[in-house]
């Protein structure tokens, strides 16, 4: 039985996230589709991680088993040709051996997020960024990021309906840059908790805006409190990057 490792590109602006839902269309649900109209087969695919709605992916990580071989390059174009109508896309297939697990070998996940700073409204990228009005100091908001770098509780920037065994997490790094009108946000951790980065990244824009110290997101950690959180990003600006194995 050949197990199949895919990258995958992905416009979350209109799906329900990663995993197939009751509301609306899925990754998962469209990835599992296409497997069937190629291979008759019924699969489950699983992912390195489950992006919320709205969320996109520029190389979000999947595996899936088939009962027969196919080339992979043929395993790409047919799902390809039947993804064509989702917004999806797979940029990369490959045999891989029975014990790789896009979720459970990974050893660290990046994500970016991209803030749009300008009074202008989004044209080319509504519904993925953030369109923030107001001028942000990204030197700032590096500053207040570098006390969430390390081992932490972070309970603080965790979703309450979180499934994670622990609070506590090691993020390897947390680096804000701007370029023109552009804030970028990128992060990297074996893994994160549910709503994590768009926590972090919707409390660094308050200190951008002058609101909050850098200080106040190092008290904000400590806290270990849901209620001492600035407030949560919106899903547009967040993508899942890479897995490494």
């Amino acid at each position: 039985m050949p197990r199949y490792k895919l990258t995958l590109e992905y416009d979350g602006s209109r799906l329900a996230g990663w995993q197939i839902q009751d509301n609306g269309p899925s990754v998962q649900g469209h990835l599992e589709a296409a497997i069937k109209a190629f291979s008759g087969e019924r699969v489950r695919v699983h992912a390195a991680g489950r992006t919320d709605a709205g969320v996109h992916a520029l190389g979000m990580v999947t595996h899936f088993d088939l009962s027969r071989a196919f080339a992979p390059e043929r395993v790409q174009g047919a799902l390809n040709h039947y993804l064509r109508d989702t917004r999806i896309a797979v940029l990369a297939a490959e045999q891989v051996s029975m014990d790789f697990h896009a979720r459970f070998s990974a050893v660290r996940r990046t994500y970016l997020y991209r803030i749009i700073n300008r009074r202008a409204p989004l044209t080319l990228d509504r519904a993925r960024a953030w369109h923030v009005i107001p001028e942000l100091d990204a030197g700032a908001m590096h500053e207040a990021a570098q006390h969430l770098v390390g081992r932490h509780d972070f309970t603080t920037f965790r979703h309450a309906q979180c499934q994670a065994q622990s609070p506590v997490k090691t993020l390897d790094y947390l680096v804000v840059e701007r370029e023109g009108n552009e804030i970028f946000v990128h992060t990297a951790a074996r893994s994160f908790l549910h709503h994590q980065v768009r926590s972090m990244v919707g409390t660094l824009k308050l200190v951008g805006e002058g609101k909050w110290a850098p200080e106040d997101v190092k008290a904000a950690l400590e806290a270990r409190d849901r209620r001492a959180l600035g407030f949560n990003a919106p899903p547009d600006g967040l993508y899942f990057v890479a897995a490494d194995y």
